[in-house]
C-alpha cells in the first residue's frame, strides 16, 4: 500500500527534474532553431506543470473530514490526476503536433545541432534520474508484481502518473535526438518536423493511459481481491459469527478504504455479546489492513441471507 511520503518524494523528484529539463530545451530550441526542441521544451513544460498539479491534488486530498465531505477528500487526487491527463493531451500533444506540421510547411534549415545533443544528453540523465526515485517508490508498495499488473492495481495515481510521464519524457528525447540526427545527416528539415509530430503522438497515447487508469479510481474501485478474501477469512474466523457475505469496498483516497459487511452472528448471542464481536472484527480487520479506515457492520439473520443471494 502506498504511502503519503511515497507518492510525495516522486512528485517532488520529477517537479526539479522537469523545470531544469524544461529551460535547458527552450534554450537549445532558441539557439538552433529546432520544432523537436521546441517541442520537447513545450513537454517538460507541461509535465512541470502537471507535477505542480499532482502536488496541489495530494496536498488538497489529505485535508480532513468535515460536514460537506464526510469520508475526507482523498478522491480529489485521482480528479486532479485526470486534469493532468487531459492537459497532457490537449496542450503536450496538441501543441507539438501542431509544431511539427508547422514546421514541415514552412520548414527551416537547422543550424549546428552540436547544443540539441549537450541538453538532450543532460535532459535523459534527470529524466532517468526521476524515473527511478518514481520507479522505487512504485515498486517499495507493489512488490512481487509486474509493472503493469502494479499500475493496474495501484490506487495512488501521484506515483504511476510519474511513471507515465517520464517514459514519455525519454521516448520523446530519444524521437528528438533522432529527428535532429537524420534531419542534418541527410540535410532535410522536414524530418525534425516530423519528429515533432511522433513527440505529440507519445504524449496523446501517454495521456489516454493515464486517464483511463484514473477513471476507474475516480468513480470508485474496490480493494484488491487478496485483500477482499482475507478480510472474508478474519470475519468467519470470530466464534461469534455465523455466516458473511462478500465485502464491499471502495477506494476514497490512495490510502483510504470504506468496508461494509453483512455478517449473521449466532443465535445464542446477547445484544452486548454482538456489540463485543464487531468491535473485535474492527480491531482485528485494522491491525491487519490499517488503511480500512471506515467499517460498517450490519447485523443480519441467516433467514435474510438466504433470501437476498
Amino acid at each position: 500500500m502506498a504511502t503519503k511520503s511515497d507518492s510525495r518524494l516522486a512528485i517532488l523528484g520529477a517537479l526539479a527534474s522537469n523545470i531544469a529539463i524544461a529551460i535547458v530545451k527552450f534554450i537549445a530550441a532558441a539557439v538552433t532553431g529546432s520544432s523537436a526542441m521546441i517541442s520537447e521544451g513545450i513537454h517538460s513544460l507541461v509535465d512541470s506543470a502537471n507535477t505542480a498539479l499532482l502536488l496541489f491534488g495530494l496536498k488538497r486530498s489529505n485535508r480532513a473530514a468535515d460536514p460537506q465531505h464526510p469520508f475526507g477528500y482523498g478522491k480529489e487526487l485521482y480528479f486532479w490526476t485526470l486534469v493532468v491527463a487531459t492537459s497532457l493531451f490537449a496542450i503536450g500533444g496538441g501543441m507539438s503536433i501542431y509544431e511539427g506540421i508547422e514546421h514541415m510547411h514552412h520548414p527551416e534549415p537547422l543550424t549546428d545541432p552540436t547544443w540539441n545533443y549537450i541538453v538532450l544528453a543532460c535532459a535523459l540523465v534527470f529524466s532517468i534520474f526521476s524515473f527511478i526515485i518514481a520507479y522505487r517508490e512504485f515498486k517499495k508498495s507493489n512488490e512481487g508484481k509486474s509493472v503493469w499488473r502494479a499500475i493496474k492495481d495501484s490506487k495512488d495515481p501521484g506515483t504511476f502518473a510519474i511513471l507515465f510521464e517520464d517514459t514519455a519524457d525519454i521516448l520523446g528525447m530519444l524521437v528528438a535526438f533522432l529527428g535532429v540526427y537524420f534531419g542534418h545527416a541527410l540535410e532535410n528539415p522536414y524530418i525534425d518536423g516530423a519528429a515533432s509530430i511522433v513527440i505529440g503522438l507519445i504524449l496523446c497515447v501517454t495521456s489516454f493511459m493515464l486517464a483511463y487508469e484514473t477513471k476507474g479510481l475516480l468513480i470508485g474501485e474496490s480493494a484488491d481481491p487478496v485483500v477482499l478474501k482475507k478480510i472474508t477469512e478474519l470475519t468467519l474466523s470470530d466464534p461469534a459469527v455465523e455466516y458473511s457475505k462478500p465485502p464491499l469496498t471502495m477506494h476514497i483516497g490512495a490510502t483510504s478504504i470504506l468496508l461494509a459487511l453483512g455478517i449473521s452472528f449466532k443465535k445464542d448471542l446477547t445484544a452486548e455479546q454482538v456489540a463485543e464481536a464487531i468491535d473485535r472484527i474492527e480491531v482485528n480487520i485494522r491491525k491487519h489492513y490499517p488503511e480500512v479506515q471506515r467499517i460498517y457492520i450490519e447485523a443480519k439473520s441467516i433467514a435474510y441471507f438466504a433470501e437476498n443471494k
